[in-house]
């Protein structure tokens, strides 16, 4: 009863409407095709045909300049605060993603590769791939100054996720090429949305949490934060991790999911489905865990979320049954909550809260991005040359090893609170 009174709360924050908004349409304007995007790039039929081998160097590549722009994007925000003029930017690219796709990119890839190449790492990071973590950290700000729990917030993002891919499955078994243009349409709306919202103001009842969050960082905040071990640690846990979640969830589920199934029609509507249906669990979660959170401390949350996430991958290669692999692939519904929201609080207890977005965009999406550049093609031969049981093997044990690190590495809740401290029910 507790949690569904503050949701009816939450909806009268001006702040948190307009954070969860944005951060509903971008999530669904990415998914719309993102989640489709390592089929469109393999499949025989409905894409490009290419091997894992060409698609581990297209993640690598838009890894290496993500990760850069990463730190740029967020030293940006940072510096605007709750003001939106970089995810209108962003929002103006988002929407031409269904010209891009047909025009540029599809005909780039399929005739001169590494122009594609090259041409897809400059505007899919600036796009989308730097935008999703942005709108995360430009929500989780808003929650600090408005009073609201960002999990519900990032809620939003989930749901619209999960409704955009359940359209999405079916989008592309008639044409792939729609799920770009419908890209194109909700990022339209996005940018509507941003430029008629009025986050960085608020209604008198609404009260400010953090009064001095206007406070632009300086370089040598930054310069020194980074000299840090505990930032450091991060990097380190966050590239052992969410790094090898990620190839395995993009590069590799996708068509092992769709392969179990007689045809890659039925495979690819019922990924859509389970996709779907997960991302909504997911949503609920989001809202769940900041309870749990307060309950059992962000440490802890965090290492169960790594936990989760090795015997997730590990499942999936004890089975081929498509029944088996949907009700594993359900555990993603609890292990991202159990994941991103931690590691969010961790940064917002353990260090300045002014620099949220730089320590977010690099403690953890640039970390992440530098392992996806190291990685992706090393796993995408690993999966031509053994399959995807081996590789989900490896890839579990290694998550697996990074989780007991983490149990001796990660500061308690308790331990050099420099930030906003946790409140415990």
């Amino acid at each position: 009863m507790e949690m569904i009174q503050s949701y009816f709360k939450d909806f009268r924050n001006v702040g948190y409407r307009n954070s969860s908004s944005s951060i509903f349409l971008m999530f669904a304007s990415q998914a719309i095709w993102w989640s489709f995007f390592q089929l469109w790039l393999t499949s025989p039929k409905s894409g490009l045909s290419l091997s894992a081998g060409a698609v581990g160097t297209i993640f690598a590549v838009n890894s290496a300049v993500t990760l850069i722009l990463m730190f740029v994007y967020g030293t940006i925000q940072d510096r605007l605060n709750l003001k939106n003029y970089l995810l209108i930017f962003c929002a103006i690219l988002i929407s031409l993603v269904g010209p891009f796709f047909t025009w540029v990119y599809g005909p780039l890839l399929q005739h001169f590769f590494t122009l594609g190449i090259i041409v897809g790492a400059i505007y899919l990071p600036a796009a989308f791939l730097g935008t999703a973590p942005l709108t995360e950290t430009y929500a989780e700000k808003a929650s600090r100054k408005f009073g609201f729990e960002y999990g519900k917030a990032r809620a939003w993002g989930s749901l619209g996720y999960a409704v955009a891919t359940l359209i999405a499955g079916f989008l592309f078994v008639i044409n792939p090429l729609l799920n770009f243009w419908a890209g194109s349409i909700l990022g339209i709306v996005f940018l509507i949305t941003l430029l008629i919202s009025r986050t960085n103001k608020h209604s008198d009842d609404v009260e400010v949490i953090i009064a001095d969050d206007s406070t632009v960082p300086r370089l040598k905040d930054v310069i020194t934060v980074a000299k840090l071990p505990a930032l450091w640690v991060m990097i380190f846990l966050t590239m052992f991790t969410w790094t090898f979640y990620t190839v395995f969830d993009q590069q590799m589920f996708p068509q092992f999911y769709t392969s179990l199934f007689s045809t890659a029609e039925q495979g690819e509507k019922m990924y859509g489905i389970l996709n779907s249906v997960q991302v909504f669990f997911e949503a609920v979660m989001m809202g769940v865990i900041p309870f749990i959170m307060r309950k059992i401390g962000v440490r802890q949350t965090l290492i169960i979320g790594m936990l989760v996430m090795s015997i997730r991958i590990g499942a999936c290669s004890l089975t081929n049954d498509p029944v088996a692999v949907s009700f594993i692939k359900m555990l993603h519904s609890i292990e991202v909550p159990l994941f991103m929201l931690p590691i969010f609080r961790y940064f917002t207890l353990h260090f300045d809260t002014r620099l949220s977005a730089t320590l977010y965009m690099v403690g953890f999406q640039v970390a992440a991005q530098v392992g996806q550049v190291i990685l992706s093609t090393p796993l995408g031969m690993l999966k031509d040359a053994y399959g995807h049981s081996v590789t989900f093997i490896v890839i579990s044990v290694i998550v697996l090893i990074a989780t007991v690190v983490a149990s001796f590495l990660l500061k308690k809740d308790e331990e050099d609170v420099y930030g906003q401290p946790l409140i415990t029910t």
